[in-house]
């Protein structure tokens, strides 16, 4: 087995802050998505919802968070692989980021929900 397999959990958890620091400083999507986070959880400490709510909203944004973190790592080795312009790789590319927007529409439409349940109340 490679020496770089069954590392302890503290080691595999540096690797993941390594991957989240890159992330962060080299994609301003994530920033992006990061800071609507922030936002929707301040809406969730002003509104105080049902823990569902808070739920849902956790769920949908890490997805989203995830989904352009694998994007980063999609577009990274692709581009290492083969840096000219292909168009198989742009296919490729194109997918991971329609992986995101889905996500981020659902994301919003988790949004819209509990705005309308804030409204209803």
């Amino acid at each position: 087995m490679p020496p770089h397999k069954n590392q302890s959990f503290a080691a595999r958890l540096r690797f993941a802050r390594a991957g989240i620091v890159h992330g962060f400083s080299t994609e301003r999507s994530l920033r992006t998505q990061a800071l609507a986070l922030s936002l929707v959880m301040l809406a969730l400490l002003i509104i105080q919802p049902a823990p569902v709510w808070w739920a849902l909203v956790i769920v949908s944004s890490a997805a989203v968070l995830a989904a352009e973190l694998f994007n980063t790592a999609i577009e990274r080795l692709a581009d290492h692989l083969h840096p000219e312009l292909h168009p198989q790789i742009r296919v490729v590319k194109d997918c991971a980021a329609a992986a995101v927007l889905c996500l981020a529409v659902g994301a919003v439409g988790v949004a819209v929900a509990l705005a309308v349940q804030v409204i209803r109340r």
